[in-house]
């Protein structure tokens, strides 16, 4: 039977937000946010080994850092749903793998394996490019939209991690998580991943085959390594997402102990966090349809402006309800930082690229954020404040939106 030409083509982009949204939540969710709960129970087992232990995250992030150009070209070439079920099986074997390490050059191992290269081919790089692949016009709301799932996974992650670590342990709750990537991620990947629009006769942003091209959207090439290294822009998105992705890393990382120094403990840290990160929830889809209207350096500026505010208002809290309400300016800023990044990045550099071009902004990107949680934690060991620590942010926001001066849309200067 053939298709009536008159009945409406259905869109499946949504459906790949939706994807999107499950796997960010799983892949961040089941390691990063949970991470702070399970590496002291590692560290017991491990004979007081606290900080090799803290550092296995860093490990794994340098590893992704170095792959981080190979798979992206990967996503570009290869269908993705292949690629996302390879990177959630190697991701649930790490789980595995994890649970049972007797030793810390074991650990490392795993972490720097496993999840390094995992954890990009099933989410985060995975599944940006594909929702790029869906959505032109529409990139930064859509996107928005999908890395919602991050943030929540910030929100609940950490109680199920307390929950699970409770009742069965830190090696029983890796090994249940990786039975719960099996039973999420995989079928999620299997019967709805489509990898782009063309695939099934639609085209982005649900267009009709027959519509014009879009006019914010780059053109439809191909762009060489060298000729994306060589554009500014590459630079200036690489490089300004960089510093403030070290500040928002190093943010997170030590609010909690702020509030402890200014006297609040119980679960007034722990809820300080909870507000800034659901504020961050909140901020992706509003920064993600602020890119779509227009000059993305206006976004993109805005959401460095909010969080500039945030510290300050941080750094001037007197009070709980102060404390709170600069953790949440900061985290509704911090919100647009992941969704911006792919929708600029897609807009200037188009969707066939883009795999390689988030691959290569991970090399640069990587340092850059290792650097800010150690350094923080130095500045406050030596001078017992977090006030210079919060001055050098004020100072990095203010340099990385001046980069931002330098972003231009070089698409037709591609020679592919």
């Amino acid at each position: 039977m053939t298709q009536d030409p008159a009945t409406p083509v259905p869109f499946h982009g949504w459906q790949m937000v939706s994807v999107a949204f499950l796997v960010d939540f799983v892949a961040v969710g089941f390691l990063f946010y949970s991470f702070g709960i399970f590496y002291p129970h590692i560290d017991a087992d491990f004979e007081g080994a606290t900080v090799w232990v803290a550092a296995g995250i860093s490990v794994s992030n340098l590893v992704g850092g170095i792959l981080g150009p190979t798979v992206g070209r990967l996503l570009d070439r290869l269908p993705l749903k292949r690629l996302m079920l390879i990177g959630a099986c190697t991701v649930s074997s790490g789980f595995v793998a994890l649970s049972q390490t007797q030793a810390i050059w074991q650990y490392y191992l795993v972490l720097g394996t496993f999840f390094a290269i995992g954890l990009s081919m099933m989410g985060g790089m995975a599944s940006a490019k594909l929702v790029a692949n869906w959505f032109a016009l529409k990139r930064g709301r859509a996107l928005g939209i999908a890395t919602m799932g991050v943030s929540l996974s910030g929100i609940v992650m950490p109680h199920v991690a307390t929950w699970l670590i409770g009742h069965f342990g830190w090696r029983g709750g890796f090994q249940i998580y990786a039975v719960g990537i099996l039973l999420i991620v995989v079928p999620l990947v299997w019967f709805f991943v489509i990898t782009r629009p063309e695939d099934v006769g639609e085209r982005p942003d649900g267009h009709s085959p027959d519509a014009p091209a879009a006019p914010l959207a780059a053109a439809d090439v191909y762009w060489s390594t060298r000729d994306m290294l060589r554009a500014p822009s590459f630079w200036a998105i690489a490089l300004s997402f960089g510093l403030a992705m070290a500040c928002l890393s190093s943010v997170l990382i030590h609010l909690p102990a702020y509030a402890t120094d200014l006297g609040f403990d119980g679960y007034q840290p722990a809820w300080l966090l909870s507000a800034s990160a659901f504020a961050g929830m909140l901020g992706k889809p509003v920064f993600g349809s602020l890119v779509d209207r227009g000059d993305p350096r206006v976004a993109i500026w805005t959401s460095f402006g909010v969080q500039f505010a945030g510290v300050v208002l941080l750094m001037n809290a007197v009070s709980y309800p102060t404390l709170v309400a600069g953790g949440i300016v900061y985290g509704f800023g911090m919100g647009g930082i992941v969704p911006l990044q792919g929708a600029v990045a897609g807009r200037i550099f188009g969707r066939l690229s883009f795999g390689k071009l988030m691959g290569l902004l991970r090399p640069v990107q990587v340092p850059l954020n290792m650097i800010g949680v150690p350094l923080t934690a130095f500045i406050h060991d030596r001078t017992g404040s977090f006030a210079l620590a919060f001055w050098i942010f004020l100072g990095v926001y203010a340099a990385g939106a001046a980069l931002i001066s330098f972003l231009r849309n070089p698409a037709h200067d591609a020679s592919g």
